[in-house]
């Protein structure tokens, strides 16, 4: 075994579950085998504890480097916080320009709270919201966070989040008293959200804005004239979406305006920074609860996010990702079809991904992953584009990755066995409990 996978092993017998997110577990990759840990990262090239590079053409960070790795202005930005001090009893200074600057961005806001991670802030704007709306009852739609409030949707049935979260998630810790306070729906269906309003008192509507599909049917304009006329608070989520096909919340692509936004992701490039955006008369319910946390008034956030929209503006870097993207999803689809193999492809282009229309779906996964990670490239079936992502890059990937094409249409031809050819066992694609 190689550094980064014994130091896994370790991880899992002193830490529960072995990190601190779900996606980043080596079992999600390749079993046994997925270096797990890194030395540096710079643009999209990785070096694990071993010293060997890697380039990194799948989730880069989780989404949240769309410059690439240490990007030198954001990286000198946060420096220069470091040098001067990051905490103090006195407030940063940046965190009211920044907030400033997201509202000239969303001028249909009025008002921002900050904090770390996505599921700070997505159970603090359902707090804010529903201090704003009086009830407790909230409708959702997509990927929301940890949070209690958001499980809470499995203790009704363990399979309300299948379509939303991940299979398999037990609410295990959640209060039973929150049963019946979140209610999901799924995306383009109007109907079922009508439905849901219909029956119970919604206070709160809550769903990204797009993720696995393009809005069908005046979709988003009927949920934001629903809203209004029950008067329910309307929050697009858009830690992962934002600032990857427009200069902000991807709302502004559809022209269609909630009452209240969060950020998160991309806004950093890496650094820890989201923002919970909103309307005057949703955000002031803030001062009506108790939302606080010490950490939340560093420096390094504000500073770093500060400094990655101003150079996302000069590059127009979601313009970038967004065609990067777009070459990537064309270039599958021309290799699976030279192959004669049929994919699907989902979420926007610059978030891209892509599944196998064959019951062995998740062995091909791990397949690519098994066979690029010896050429010295990171990758699975989802490619998170940053404006790295150079020709050279893309060229060296689309050559590998059309041999692997060619051995899983011999699996699917059943010429070859995908056990025969894979060296470990299948990559997780679900909550596991891992020993």
């Amino acid at each position: 075994m190689k550094t980064g996978q014994k130091l896994w092993e370790k991880a899992k017998n002193i830490i529960p579950g072995g990190n601190m997110l779900l996606s980043k577990r080596s079992e999600m990759f390749l079993p046994g085998e997925w270096p797990s840990y890194f030395k540096s990262a710079k643009g999209c090239k990785v070096i694990d504890l071993d010293g060997n590079e890697f380039v990194d053409v799948s989730i880069m960070g989780i989404g949240t480097n769309t410059l690439g790795y240490g990007h030198p202005e954001v990286d000198q930005a946060v420096y220069e916080v470091v040098k001067d001090g990051n905490m103090s009893t006195f407030n940063c200074f940046e965190e009211v320009y920044l907030a400033e600057k997201l509202i000239e961005l969303h001028p249909w806001f009025d008002m921002v709270r900050f904090a770390r991670t996505g599921g700070e802030a997505n159970a603090v704007a359902v707090r804010i919201a529903r201090a704003a709306s009086g009830k407790d009852k909230v409708a959702i739609c997509g990927y929301h966070g940890w949070h209690d409030w958001y499980l809470s949707a499995n203790l009704e049935s363990e399979k309300n989040l299948v379509g939303h979260l991940l299979p398999g998630l037990n609410p295990l810790g959640v209060p039973k008293v929150l049963k019946n306070t979140i209610y999901p729906f799924n995306y383009n269906d109007f109907n079922a959200l009508l439905e849901i309003v219909k029956n119970n008192e919604i206070g709160v509507i809550k769903m990204e804005v797009v993720r696995n599909e393009q809005p069908q049917n005046n979709f988003l304009e009927k949920v934001r004239e629903l809203a209004t006329k029950k008067n329910i608070v309307l929050i697009f989520d858009e830690c992962t979406s934002g600032f990857r096909e427009a200069n902000g919340g991807i709302h502004k692509k559809y022209k269609v305006l909630p009452d209240m936004a969060i950020f998160g992701k991309a806004i950093g490039n890496g650094y820890a920074l989201t923002a919970i955006t909103g309307k005057r008369e949703v955000m002031e319910a803030a001062q009506s609860t108790f939302i606080s946390s010490t950490f939340w008034t560093e420096r390094i956030g504000p500073a770093a996010a500060l400094k990655t929209l101003e150079v996302m503006e000069k590059l127009k870097s979601w313009e970038t990702i967004t065609n990067i993207g777009k070459k990537i999803q064309n270039k599958w689809d021309e290799i699976a079809k030279q192959n004669g193999l049929e994919i699907t492809h989902w979420r926007i282009p610059s978030l891209a991904g892509f599944s196998f229309l064959s019951e062995e779906n998740l062995s091909y996964k791990t397949l690519i992953t098994q066979e690029l990670l010896a050429k010295k490239i990171l990758a699975t079936n989802t490619v998170y584009s940053c404006i790295c992502h150079d020709d050279e890059v893309l060229d060296k990937y689309f050559n590998e990755l059309d041999l692997v094409f060619n051995k899983i249409k011999k699996c699917e031809d059943q010429t070859e066995k995908i056990e025969n050819l894979l060296k470990i066992p299948v990559c997780h694609s679900g909550f596991k409990r891992l020993n």
